[in-house]
């Protein structure tokens, strides 16, 4: 027989799957509303809007800028409280004596057919360059790290090497596949490409511009299949777990917030990096005359890879180690567990691969 305790506890847990079964319906409210770490713009312009992570306590160290990947919101790295890189960096923790750093972001916004011709060059050699030089400025010149996730490590490493002369202290991409021969993800495309050619493959982005955010968002759902078809019943085996149900909320207002691919830059990774894995032969071709040569690129860098990543496989991650041969430094941190957001937002994030990234930081302040 339960005892008075026993019972006030079950009442509290079917009270609490009571409330969590309506919030999670159609019309109910959610779980938990978002809550954004404060931030204040620095810089606005069209697909180029700086931000600076304010901090409760004194920053200290060179300053970074997280670079979100192309048709990816830029709340990548700041998911919700207990998910987000940009917390993490900007409050440090006293108890293990990690210092806040100032900490920004650059935001792309949304995408649309009047951007069909935005290319990587528009944002390795002109909005991330001008956010890192924006940066710089503001703490007396000196430079900037770089944290990139997935294409943003991409833009970040292109960045470094068609402008060697930008104050970059340092450059971390995760899950940013270099060698896309080596990424299990792109075999269906390389498969169809060679043998219908890139013009046709590319010939649908072309008409519509890009790639329209409702298609990108299908697509990244079904990169997790399995999440996807146990979802009901996950969500119901989970009703008495709040903080379980916000996590999985968070992940799906993230994918319904995917904005698309400008047709230009889609063309650009399908010939050039998927197709004939311009970033492991070393020589990047991104046309209108620019021409990314990576042994340029000197600052140091670190790759962090995932085993268990379906978008960017941890062979593909790692093969950068062999691309850009002037870093000053390499470095490649391999774990396993993570998938492709789990990398950047993932629970447990903060015990793998974020003491990765700060590393990095601490290791290049100089």
């Amino acid at each position: 027989m339960l005892d008075g305790h026993a019972l006030l506890a079950r009442s509290r847990v079917v009270r609490s799957a009571a409330c969590n079964a309506w919030a999670v319906s159609w019309l109910g409210p959610g779980v938990e509303r978002p809550r954004p770490h404060p931030s204040e713009v620095v810089h606005d312009a069209p697909h180029a809007q700086l931000r600076r992570f304010t901090s409760s306590t004194p920053t200290t160290g060179r300053p970074v800028l997280l670079v979100p990947p192309l048709a990816v919101p830029a709340t990548c790295w700041d998911l919700r409280p207990g998910q987000s890189l940009a917390t993490y960096l900007a409050e440090g923790d006293g108890e293990q004596d990690r210092a806040a750093r100032p900490t920004y972001v650059v935001d792309y916004g949304d995408v649309t057919f009047a951007d069909r011709q935005l290319g990587f060059e528009d944002f390795a050699c002109r909005i991330v360059p001008d956010a890192v030089w924006r940066v710089s400025a503001l703490h007396g010149g000196g430079p900037v790290h770089l944290v990139g996730w997935s294409l943003g490590g991409t833009i970040s490493l292109l960045a470094g090497a068609a402008q060697p002369e930008l104050p970059i202290a340092s450059i971390t991409a995760l899950g940013t596949p270099i060698d896309y021969g080596l990424n299990a993800s792109a075999r269906p495309l390389r498969w169809l490409d060679e043998r219908l050619g890139s013009r046709v493959m590319t010939a649908p982005t072309a008409l519509l511009g890009g790639v329209p955010a409702p298609l990108v968002q299908l697509v990244y759902r079904g990169l997790a299949p399995t999440r996807e078809l146990k979802k009901p019943w996950f969500l119901l085996s989970n009703l008495a777990d709040t903080e379980t149900l916000a996590r999985s909320e968070a992940i799906d207002q993230f994918m319904a917030a995917m904005p698309g691919y400008p047709g230009r830059l889609y063309h650009q990774m399908h010939t050039r990096l998927i197709v004939r894995r311009e970033l492991a032969t070393g020589t990047v071709h991104l046309g209108r005359g620019v021409v990314v040569e990576l042994d340029r690129l000197v600052a140091p860098v670190t790759l962090v890879g995932s085993t268990t990543d379906a978008v960017a496989s941890a062979a593909a991650v790692e093969a950068g180690t062999r691309s850009f041969p002037s870093a000053a430094t390499m470095r490649y941190v391999e774990v396993s567990g993570f998938s492709h957001l789990g990398l950047v937002a993932g629970s447990a994030a903060r015990h793998h691969t974020w003491p990765a990234v700060v590393a990095q930081l601490e290791a290049a302040d100089g």
